[in-house]
């Protein structure tokens, strides 16, 4: 019978998609059949499935370290802010429309039959189901229709591990009040505890797990230590590209735009050794040394189009540009560079048109239609492999389209420039394959040993398995998960 456990978070960002991925790695190693699952996400960082629809990357990680295709039934709910109060809602991977957020509290709990639905659909292929929760079961004033913690653990009547963080200090205070404000009922539910991110002698801190299991009655799976390769792992948080700083090299300066999405084109160039990946902040200009100005996507383009020039970086981009410095947009980026963006049917706002960045002659028409598409291709100057995934709302057309780079299925795809020095296109994905990032960097300067990346990320997720083998009781945590009866 298959069995299930919740892993949730005494608050955000406290490793829980770390843990859920290397749990599930640990357990693939044991012989059992793994699948991930969260009801509800919060992330632009989306990945598309086999079966034609979009999750968030973490989970598409974690289906990695289970030795699965991702598939949309592990992240039913997906929230993809467009603004600071209304984010586009994608239901079992396809797009439900856009809501305000006090309009989707009041419909979310609507969604949990559709969420319970790919829940069991899931687990009929599974040995075992490791839910991740959203947030902190803490935040009680969201308990009312809650699909992402208590509440569906609640509905499928499936126990949880509290996680909390200790590298953002209090973090007893984290887990006891945790205790002390949930109802009994919840409270009940949670069968065990650990702390994850800790750093230096375990010793320490042997007072502090007993405190915490005294003033819970919840048992201790352990207090992990801080891993160290993480930054190795695809990032769900564009912050979160933090590989050790580099003084020399290739040097990426990449605007954090502020509806960034879909920036796993950068893992793969933040793993590379002879790379200096700089993500500048706003506050920031863009270097004035850098190889290659990289124009991110965004899921509200014109927006961010907005904000960027704010920040005087369309100034930043043109001295660049003068200077013989080499750019790159993608998806989003992508559209910025044209001439114009125009968006007659209103899909990221008001009806109307704006004047993008003009360093690619092509102009942008926003459709309500969204594409969505895994896609292997090859590059036209090389014919190297190139394999990746299409996401975006738009169509993009002109002049520089007719010196296309990229071929997909016999269409040629991206555009650029007559020097060559700026190009666009809408893959995501194209810097994942070793040859294309090896022969792309090279073009930019000597980059020294290349690393593999893909060989990166398995060897991690195998180290971050033994890692939990070592310091989290993976035995207790399968003792905890209960069998779920499926209809």
């Amino acid at each position: 019978m298959t069995r299930a456990v919740m892993i949730q978070g005494a608050g955000s960002n406290v490793g829980k998609s770390m843990l859920v991925a290397g749990i599930a790695r640990a357990c693939l190693r044991r012989g059992l059949s793994v699948a991930p699952f969260k009801p509800q996400n919060m992330s632009n960082n989306a990945a598309v499935t086999e079966d034609g629809g979009e999750i968030g990357r973490a989970q598409a990680l974690q289906a990695r370290a289970a030795g699965r295709a991702p598939l949309t039934d592990m992240n039913p709910v997906l929230l993809k802010p467009e603004s600071d109060e209304g984010a586009q809602v994608i239901v079992q991977g396809a797009r439900m429309g856009t809501l305000r957020a006090r309009d989707y509290g009041t419909q979310k709990a609507t969604l949990l039959p559709r969420v319970v639905e790919s829940f069991h659909r899931l687990s009929r292929t599974a040995d075992l189901i490791l839910v991740e929760g959203a947030g902190s079961p803490a935040e009680i004033n969201l308990r009312v229709g809650d699909i992402a913690n208590m509440g569906f653990a609640e509905a499928l009547d499936i126990p949880v591990i509290l996680v909390g963080d200790i590298d953002r200090g209090g973090v007893i205070a984290q887990c006891v009040g945790t205790h002390a404000v949930l109802p009994a009922d919840d409270r009940d539910r949670i069968r065990g505890f650990a702390i994850n991110k800790f750093r230096g002698d375990p010793a320490l801190f042997a007072a502090g797990m007993d405190a915490i299991a005294v003033r819970t009655g919840w048992c201790a799976l352990g207090l992990v230590p801080w891993f160290e390769d993480a930054w190795r792992l695809p990032a769900e948080d564009i912050l979160d590209l933090s590989a050790p700083a580099r003084r020399e090299g290739i040097r990426i300066a990449v605007p954090k735009l502020g509806r960034i999405a879909n920036f796993d084109d950068l893992d793969p160039l933040s793993a590379e050794p002879g790379v200096a990946l700089d993500i500048v902040t706003e506050g920031r200009p863009l270097p004035g040394d850098a190889d290659l100005i990289l124009l991110p996507g965004s899921k509200s383009t014109i927006a961010d189009l907005a904000r960027f020039r704010a920040q005087g970086w369309d100034i930043d981009l043109a001295a660049h540009v003068r200077r013989g410095g080499h750019v790159l947009g993608i998806c989003g980026g992508y559209q910025m560079l044209g001439k114009e963006i125009v968006d007659a049917d209103g899909v990221e706002g008001p009806p109307g048109r704006v004047p993008g960045l003009g360093h690619l002659d092509v102009v942008t028409h926003m459709r309500p239609a969204k594409r969505l598409a895994l896609t292997h291709t090859r590059h036209l100057g090389t014919d190297l492999p190139v394999a990746g995934y299409e996401i975006h709302m738009g169509e993009t057309s002109g002049p520089d389209c007719e010196r296309p780079w990229l071929g997909i299925a016999g269409r040629p795809e991206g555009a650029s420039s007559t020097s060559g020095r700026i190009a666009g296109c809408y893959l995501h994905g194209l810097f994942s394959g070793d040859e294309f990032r090896h022969w792309y960097l090279g073009q930019l300067g000597d980059m020294g040993p290349a690393a593999l990346y893909e060989e990166s990320v398995e060897r991690t997720l195998d180290d971050l398995a033994d890692h939990l083998e070592a310091h989290f009781d993976l035995d207790m945590l399968l003792e905890i998960a209960a069998p779920i009866r499926c209809p």
